[in-house]
């Protein structure tokens, strides 16, 4: 504590500095947009805005590039899809409001709602359009298209195509979708609940172009105001959005979203207890023990004017290991087998979560699918339990034994996690594995792993959609980057044929099973090195009501009431 109060009272002066500004910053520019929309958006007595800060910063806010959580947060609040996904991870109508799917599995049809509209934009004559069926099929196909690069364009991997090779979806009307499949493929609907799969205007695409990241115009619960990239993000209340409450008012009930793109944590963690943001997400090393005792749970000192929210979320934290010879950013002493299964036993992750994650979450010993998804099995026969003389012996069996000979293996992180990593780094250093850190800003490093560049990287993947295919596709050959997420390029025969089995399956029990054999193999051949399978955890301004977790820790404000 006496650390922490340290670090408070030394970012307090540089604070002072700064905090009138950007305030005033902040209220200029509300104003500014609010009164900008005439009385459409007209300012009430008590403006309500939801404030957060994204440390990793947004890249896009086209749902086509939608690949990590700074991006889908964004995306979230200003798009749809057919189908949504509850706090429950089930599947939802939204735009489709309601589906068909054939016996044989293979042929989806959706019946559109007829009172989605586009925002208001200059691509319409600033006015706006209904949404039609052919907005929901150039959208999908968008994903596929060469001169996008969507990193998304796996997730149409299963649908069917034509001799032009587009994909097979009809739309025999303006209100009716279909879409044809190669084979049953039961995850399906939760995968067009990804922000990939989210509706968007051709109008817009074509007149903004390569832009469109930056004017993204959608039909979500809030609409694009604002946005300077590393100092703020507006987003102003929809007030013509579809989507209505219990008893019928229409959401969302927030008069907007302001994100701001500060980089230092601690600068941006005294902001949030001063009460200029709403919500922190995470848990960083900068607050964690200011905020919580020794078994995770909110200090007592704090709940006056906050409170906290945890749930097991599909989220696995991992180190990931370029496998391919040919990579650019492939280390050779890694292309061995037995260093990569030696890192895996080399380091007490137990240990690990107790003392820098305050337990929250839970130890990586069983392979990359977390708990809560069928195909995870905490199997006592092969872990990773914490096995030094285990590590040494293949270290021995590798032709390096007490490391002689090693070459140093650089780690490249970021800052957020570099705390992990040094004790990854001691550990391993005890059985003469030498690891060498290279801290990055989180773009740098999303941008290197993307083009192939790190051999040895700190990584996570929150799932898409609630299914164990999701974290496994991570591993099939035909996923590799630049269009899928095989970062690692890992590239298995038997892992493969095992896949292509699995997403054909349509008995769940029959999925499972094959899901536990892939993971195996995984577990086997150490193309990552699985940390620890996270928790979602807020902790959330007492004046924010209707904030609920989920498994996929999906930022969801429609429903958010500030008080």
């Amino acid at each position: 504590m006496d650390r922490a109060t340290g670090l408070v009272s030394a970012a307090c002066a540089k604070l002072l500095n700064i905090r009138t500004m950007r305030n005033f910053f902040l209220l200029f520019f509300v104003i500014f947009f609010f009164a900008s929309c005439g009385n459409r958006y007209s300012i009430p007595d008590d403006t309500k805005l939801f404030r957060y800060n994204e440390p990793a910063g947004i890249r896009s806010l086209d749902p086509a590039f939608a690949r990590d959580q700074a991006n889908i947060w964004g995306v979230n609040q200003l798009f749809n899809g057919l189908v949504q996904l509850d706090d429950s991870l089930h599947v939802q109508p939204c735009i489709a409001k309601s589906w068909k799917i054939s016996q044989n599995g293979l042929l989806y049809t959706f019946h559109l709602r007829n009172d989605v509209f586009f925002h208001e934009s200059e691509v319409f004559g600033k006015s706006n359009r209904k949404v039609v069926a052919a907005d929901v099929n150039f959208s999908l196909q968008r994903l596929i298209d060469d001169k996008t690069a969507s990193p998304g364009r796996w997730v149409m991997n299963n649908v069917a195509r034509n001799s032009n090779n587009n994909m097979k979806i009809a739309t025999p009307n303006d209100s009716t979708v279909e879409i044809e499949l190669t084979q049953p493929f039961t995850p399906f609907l939760s995968l067009l609940a990804m922000q990939y799969c989210s509706v968007v205007p051709h109008e817009a695409v074509e007149f903004y172009g390569k832009d469109f990241g930056h004017h993204p115009v959608g039909t979500g619960p809030f609409q694009f105001k604002y946005w300077k990239e590393g100092l703020k993000l507006v987003m102003l209340k929809n007030a013509a959005y579809f989507e209505t409450d219990s008893v019928g008012k229409r959401l969302p009930y927030l008069d907007g979203v302001v994100v701001t793109f500060i980089i230092e944590k601690q600068t941006a963690f005294m902001e949030f207890m001063q009460g200029n943001f709403d919500m922190i997400s995470g848990i960083d090393p900068n607050y964690k023990d200011v905020l919580l005792d020794a078994e995770g749970k909110l200090k007592p000192e704090h709940e006056s004017k906050m409170y906290m929210t945890r749930i097991p979320y599909l989220n696995t934290e991992y180190l990931g290991i370029s496998v391919e010879k040919e990579s650019a950013g492939a280390i050779s002493a890694l292309q061995e087998q037995n260093i990569r299964l030696a890192i895996n036993y080399g380091f007490d992750r137990r240990k690990m979560m107790r003392y820098l994650r305050n337990n929250i979450g839970y130890p990586g010993l069983y392979g990359m699918i977390p708990p809560g998804l069928a195909g995870y099995s905490e199997d006592s026969q092969f872990n990773f339990e914490y096995n030094p003389e285990k590590a040494k012996q293949l270290l021995a069996e590798a032709g390096f034994a007490k490391g002689k000979n090693l070459p140093e293996i650089v780690l490249q992180t970021t800052a957020t996690y570099q705390d992990l990593c040094e004790y990854i780094q001691q550990q391993l250093a005890e059985i003469n594995i030498k690891i060498k850190l290279d801290v990055v800003p989180p773009a740098t490093l999303r941008e290197m792993v993307s083009q192939s560049k790190a051999g040895f990287f700190r990584a996570s993947w929150i799932a898409d959609y609630p299914d164990a295919e999701n974290y496994l596709s991570l591993f099939y050959s035909k996923n590799e980057v630049p269009n899928g997420p095989n970062y690692t390029h890992f590239a298995n025969a038997e892992y493969d044929k095992l896949y292509e089995k699995a997403i054909a399956a349509t008995s769940d029990s029959d999925r499972n099973v094959l899901y536990t054999k892939m993971n195996r193999i995984v577990m086997l051949q150490s193309p990552v090195v699985v940390l620890y399978y996270d928790m979602a955890v807020r902790f959330i301004n007492k004046r924010i009501k209707g904030l609920k977790p989920n498994a996929m820790n999906l930022l969801d404000l429609k429903m958010v009431v500030k008080e």
